[in-house]
């Protein structure tokens, strides 16, 4: 019921709505603004899940006539929703904060809005790796987006949590709009770092060092045998789909079929090496610089 990226996105949305009712309800009997932030905090999650679920229904839509290279860009495109949804709210976050400690006010009940803090990590710590494993398991930008948001609850649901504690025992209320700015602080590094990921992947930033260094791998294995170098490597990322494109240099009388075979044999080498691949090579022939070739053909026979 709750497999995969679809499954997993119905359980955020169930596990989401009830921390935001909670979370309402407790923070408007009690008045507390940190409780009350976290709830907004809740209900930008909710929007998020939404946002996420249908990006990814959409990203996983085969390539067609007017997408030839498929739409798996929408999930980035949800990761910066998410992200802008965030500094929304912790801009809101901070102005009510900043009232708060120019009117004053009191808590009432901190029991309650401890106790609900307490559920709130529980739930989150849950569904954050819950989140987390999936978008690993799909390579998932949108799902990886939506579980940092949720991790970020656990750490700012805690020290709402302390602070709350420090409230009950001293009684000192100007804690709770000071948390409250600092968890508005943290969503914003957390939005931040989201945001650099996704819009990298929008301007088609090359795939990381090591993924890089396994296409590397594949072709140099074949160094000394079929292929005398390669050159121009290009990759990038689309939601959980990588392109790559290379020019391979071959021996100048190897055979049409012959360098087919090759290009197919490495195509499956790098889709084995890297999940939801897509390779083009262009195939060019040596420069016959036989000097800087340790490649055995029928010119150096």
């Amino acid at each position: 019921m709750f497999s995969g990226s679809s499954g997993v996105a119905r359980l955020s949305l169930i596990t989401i709505v009830a921390l935001v009712v909670l979370k309402v309800s407790v923070g408007a009997v009690t008045g507390s603004l940190s409780v009350l932030a976290q709830a907004a905090d809740s209900f930008l999650d909710l929007f998020a899940v939404v946002v996420t679920f249908l990006a990814v229904r959409i990203a996983v839509r085969p390539a067609d006539e007017g997408h030839p290279f498929g739409h798996g860009k929408a999930e980035n495109i949800a990761a910066i929703v998410q992200a802008g949804l965030i500094l929304i709210a912790s801009g809101s976050i901070v102005y009510a904060a900043a009232r708060r400690i120019q009117s004053g006010g009191a808590l009432r009940m901190t029991e309650a809005d401890m106790a609900v803090m307490a559920v709130s990590i529980l739930a989150s710590v849950f569904l954050a790796r819950r989140l987390r494993r999936v978008a690993r398991e799909e390579d998932s930008p949108a799902l990886e987006a939506n579980a940092r948001n949720i991790a970020a609850d656990v750490y700012s649901a805690a020290a709402v949590l302390v602070g709350l504690l420090v409230v009950r025992f001293t009684g000192w209320a100007i804690i709770d709009p000071i948390l409250a700015v600092l968890v508005a602080l943290f969503l914003i590094k957390v939005a931040v770092d989201v945001l650099r990921r996704s819009l990298g992947e929008l301007v088609d930033v090359r795939l990381p060092d090591a993924e890089e260094s396994a296409v590397r791998a594949a072709i140099a294995e074949h160094f000394g045998g079929e292929v005398v170098s390669f050159h121009k490597l290009r990759t990038r990322k689309a939601g959980n789909q990588r392109y790559i494109d290379l020019h391979l240099v071959m021996p100048k009388h190897i055979s049409l079929e012959a360098a087919h075979d090759m290009c197919e044999h490495l195509e499956a080498d790098i889709k084995a090496r890297l999940k939801r691949t897509d390779v083009t090579i262009h195939v060019e022939p040596c420069d016959e610089n036989c000097d800087a070739c340790k490649l055995s053909c029928e010119e150096r026979k």
